[in-house]
């Protein structure tokens, strides 16, 4: 454990150039938004299909979180089916990719890189949320970024949970430990340009589900997740909503709710390709 606690060490002394962690988040906002260079509104899309990757969370001998028998994995699932389904049906020329059709286990690594590998334009991460006040409910839409608050870092530490079922993780993610706060700070750190078209999509999400949908929402947020990290497009993770609270757990294990969350979701991709694409050159 020693190398590894080395490796985060020495990774986080790279980026921030700092002794002690207790100055870390002034520091760390001094750097970010002094370095950051911010895109244009619009972004010329490669002169090829629209590609969309589709991550349904958990899966296999990962069920996410779990209550009065409702698996993470399986709404996860259904929802990122419905979202492929709908977008086909109102988009023919999207090209659709699914992390996971099925009830199997992907590594957080493998699933950035599948977007990575077909050049998508958006990668959609899809999760449900869980906490021990069952009066807590509503959507909230992750990009990757700075933890605001406690409950952010909490959701992203137990997001990031499925890294110890991964073999080699240490290694693979570089001394990452998802019990540790400073793991996540570093991990926060590795934001890119496609930060702006990022939180652009999760507004979009959240104004869906608030205002089309009248779902309760939470709003946008930023937390260091794994499954982001490595991105190399716009990405951002859904938290459809809350399985420990009974109204959301009903409304995302019934069809009807998982029709309408996929609906929601389709029209913000849909709204956010129109406002950002621009037609290739000739």
């Amino acid at each position: 454990m020693k190398k590894y606690s080395s490796i985060l060490e020495t990774n986080l002394k790279k980026v921030l150039n700092l002794q002690k962690l207790e100055i870390i988040v002034p520091i760390l906002l001094v750097l970010f938004f002094s370095a950051y260079s911010i895109p244009s509104k619009k972004k010329t899309f490669k002169n090829t299909a629209f590609t969309v990757v589709i991550d349904a969370g958990h899966g296999g001998h990962d069920p996410g979180c779990m209550h009065d028998g409702v698996k993470e994995k399986e709404v996860t699932l259904a929802i990122a089916l419905a979202i492929g389904a709908k977008l086909k049906e109102q988009s023919p020329e999207i090209k659709i990719i699914y992390t996971r059709a099925g009830d199997h286990f992907i590594s957080l690594w493998e699933r950035a890189a599948i977007a990575n590998k077909n050049n998508a334009d958006l990668f959609i991460s899809i999760h449900c949320n869980s906490t021990k006040n069952v009066s807590v409910s509503g959507t909230e839409t992750f990009a990757m970024g700075l933890n605001q608050s406690a409950g952010n870092l909490d959701v992203a530490k137990r997001e990031n949970q499925v890294v110890l079922l991964e073999d080699d993780y240490l290694t693979r993610y570089e001394g990452f430990d998802p019990n540790s706060p400073e793991s996540h700070i570093y991990f926060s750190l590795s934001q890119n340009a496609h930060m702006e078209q990022s939180i652009s999509l999760a507004a979009k999400v959240e104004n869906q589900i608030s205002e089309k949908m009248k779902r309760p929402s939470r709003g946008v947020k930023q937390a260091g997740f794994v499954v982001l990290w490595k991105t190399k497009m716009p990405s951002i993770l859904i938290e459809t909503g809350f399985l420990s609270n009974t109204q959301d757990r009903l409304f995302l294990k019934s069809k009807v709710g998982v029709s309408k969350m996929a609906e929601g979701i389709v029209n913000a991709i849909l709204e956010y390709k129109k406002t950002y694409q621009t037609s290739p050159s000739k």
